[in-house]
């Protein structure tokens, strides 16, 4: 049976530090399938978002393939459905974005079969994709995650490596390219965590003088970690944070050189609560424990918590667009929510 993707478009008039914002909500196109873990990315006045298609919450069934639709008129309405990859032979999830020097889109694609291994595609309007990468990675990675640049060093995207499971087995890194993404240097940062002490699915931003700020979500519950560096990546320092609304919930940073203001986007599983903590950079970099209160921005329909989460977010125009997934076991909508950040002094 065919299947599409549902996608949610949100217009919210403003996101604020002390009052709450106004939204509307319009569907796109329901259908059903489990559609999740999506990527979104402004590029070239466009938004491209990929997301996964498959049977249920499995990532290494040969149902699962990855797939892609453009917005031109910031997220109101979405093109036809492109299929970038579906190899009956494995299992495909768009696991990282970003833009390389010229501004055209990058998209990881983890490929989970008898060898895994992770794709690296290039488009400049969403529409025409180019395998550019498939670097040789020990350790392999579970995931890597969202590209940014770092001024001296190049292209930059960090990664993390384990099983879910009890006992030191888990690490994590980055990888980094001077020729924009057609070769990558991996370094592992933190090797034979416990599972306690291991930051995953990290979203980092890079905000100037060296500096890289990056929250992860924790596999243990508890709370967000947050990870910085002052040397362009070149030592880290991983600490926990306050925020602890949270569970296996995947964070998108977003940053504003213009105002020093971070957004950081996460998804509350089990509460059924998209939010947002807003602050300046400056701030929380040295001081973890003191991000301010979060904002619900959205809500999800999820039947199991499971089903839901994986933000991702990108920037065009002044506003923010945040992708994530909620749903059933077997029927899951990729949803964009659109915001525009005002911070009351």
């Amino acid at each position: 049976m065919k299947r599409y993707t549902r996608f949610l478009l949100t217009a919210i008039a403003s996101v604020s530090m002390h009052a709450g914002a106004e939204q509307s909500e319009s569907v796109a196109s329901p259908t059903g399938g489990y559609n999740s873990w999506p990527m979104i990315q402004a590029v070239g006045g466009k938004l491209v978002c990929a997301y996964s298609r498959g049977l249920a919450h499995t990532i290494g069934h040969g149902e699962r393939g990855v797939y892609v639709r453009v917005s031109s008129d910031c997220g109101q309405t979405w093109g036809g459905e492109k299929c970038l990859v579906n190899n009956p032979a494995e299992g495909e999830v768009a696991i990282g974005k970003g833009l390389d020097s010229k501004g055209a889109m990058l998209l990881w694609v983890r490929c989970c079969g008898k060898k895994w291994h992770h794709d690296l595609y290039r488009t400049a309007d969403g529409e025409t994709f180019e395998k550019i990468s498939s670097p040789a990675l020990s350790p392999m990675p579970m995931q890597i995650t969202d590209v940014f640049h770092v001024p001296g060093v190049g292209l930059m995207a960090l990664w993390f490596a384990g099983d879910y499971k009890p006992g030191p087995h888990s690490s994590w890194g980055v990888l980094t390219s001077k020729d924009d993404g057609i070769t990558w240097t991996q370094r592992t940062v933190e090797k034979d965590l416990e599972k306690t002490d291991w930051p995953t699915e990290p979203s980092a931003v890079y905000l100037g003088c060296g500096r890289i700020l990056v929250v992860a979500r924790s596999e243990a519950g508890g709370r967000q970690f947050q990870i910085v560096s002052t040397d362009n990546g070149a030592t880290w320092r991983r600490t926990g944070t306050n925020i602890t609304d949270v569970s296996a919930s995947t964070p998108s940073l977003l940053f504003d050189p213009a105002t020093g203001i971070v957004s950081n986007y996460y998804y509350q599983r089990g509460a059924r609560k998209l939010k947002c903590r807003v602050a300046k950079a400056a701030d929380v970099f040295d001081n973890p424990l003191k991000w301010p209160d979060p904002k619900t921005l959205a809500e999800g329909r999820e039947e199991r918590a499971i089903d839901a989460g994986n933000v991702n977010a990108t920037e065009m125009g002044g506003r923010h667009f945040i992708a994530y997934y909620t749903g059933t076991p077997s029927d899951t909508d990729v949803k964009v929510l659109a915001t525009t950040v005002v911070i009351h002094k």
